[in-house]
């Protein structure tokens, strides 16, 4: 198995698109230099059909989710809370043309989705990343918001990642390329962590921690339902499984976060994970939940980002 490849590029010689005084997205491939027309299939984009720079090149925050109808419905919120002209109800899907991912633009906030699971996420970030680069983006901090299970504590509970790990509570992500098995480090960005604790403070009855997020490849036996279509194991055996969880660190439970950072440090991206947790899982493996608290808790997310990116660009006068 090979050694865990740094997850910032601090620690790495400066690729030739370092710009002074910036923190520019970073490829990590030599192949896309010598390529006439880089096609980003997935998102209905591309280097000859469309004008990058002029499109995405003020981009400084990405925010990025599993539902497209709630990353929709967070940019048009975002748009409310930049003041930006209009209402933002007919604000449009750049990447219309295919069915994959939806992705909206207000002002210098993107946000996309990326649909459900490792595989998804790491096409959609693929495709992100060149597109960051070849707009020649820089100081660009991405976050993924969404909801996950929690692991001993309250549901509503936000989780902030510190360490994204696998299911043997490992800091790592395994990626299989060819017939070799690379394995990558999982570190966030810690001060970006503690910033939006620090933010979350000023925001009412808004629960928040920071704790170990565990990605898993499966929702159901992945992460020990009792609830799917099979299941191999004993109740004690999952309790026991969970509890160990917790004893690591180990406080929700998603199925992206291990992928995510580590193809965000490697390219130069600052990078969060924010999670509301919809239940504990030591007490429950199905969501029970009003619609108006579900609805609640899943904009808990929405609202701390917002009020970071508002903080970050100076208008955070009257916090939401």
């Amino acid at each position: 198995m090979a050694s865990i490849l740094p997850a910032s590029n601090r620690r790495m010689r400066p690729d030739k698109n370092t710009y002074e005084g910036k923190r520019s997205v970073y490829v990590k491939n030599p192949y896309l230099d010598a390529m006439d027309e880089d096609i980003l299939y997935h998102l209905d984009l591309g280097t000859k059909t469309h004008n990058l720079p002029a499109m995405f090149g003020d981009v400084k925050f990405v925010c990025v989710g599993g539902s497209p109808n709630r990353m929709k419905a967070f940019a048009q919120f975002m748009h409310k809370e930049l003041q930006l002209e209009g209402d933002g109800e007919g604000i449009e899907d750049i990447c219309a043309g295919t069915d994959r991912y939806c992705m909206f633009k207000t002002g210098p906030v993107l946000s996309i989705s990326h649909g459900m699971g490792i595989p998804s996420i790491s096409i959609m970030l693929h495709e992100l990343i060149k597109l960051l680069h070849h707009a020649r983006c820089c100081d660009v901090t991405i976050i993924r918001i969404g909801t996950s299970g929690g692991i001993g504590i309250a549901p509503g509970s936000v989780v902030i990642t510190d360490i994204a790990v696998d299911s043997f509570f490992k800091p790592r992500f395994e990626q299989v390329i060819l017939d070799n098995v690379v394995t990558r480090s999982t570190e966030l960005d810690k001060e970006l962590a503690t910033d939006l604790l620090n933010c979350s403070r000023e925001i009412p009855n808004f629960p928040t921690l920071i704790g170990h997020t565990m990605c898993t490849y499966d929702f159901y036996e992945g992460q020990g339902h009792l609830d799917g279509a099979l299941c191999s194991f004993s109740r004690e055996k999952k309790l026991d499984y969970l509890k160990r969880a917790y004893k690591a660190g180990v406080r929700n439970i998603e199925m992206e976060s291990t992928v995510f950072a580590a193809m965000c440090g490697l390219c130069g991206l600052r990078a969060a994970v924010v999670c509301v947790t919809l239940l504990d899982r030591l007490e429950s493996d199905q969501i029970n939940l009003s619609h108006d608290v579900l609805v609640e808790y899943q904009q808990r997310p929405q609202l701390l980002i917002s009020n970071f990116i508002k903080k970050q660009l100076g208008l955070c006068g009257q916090m939401s």
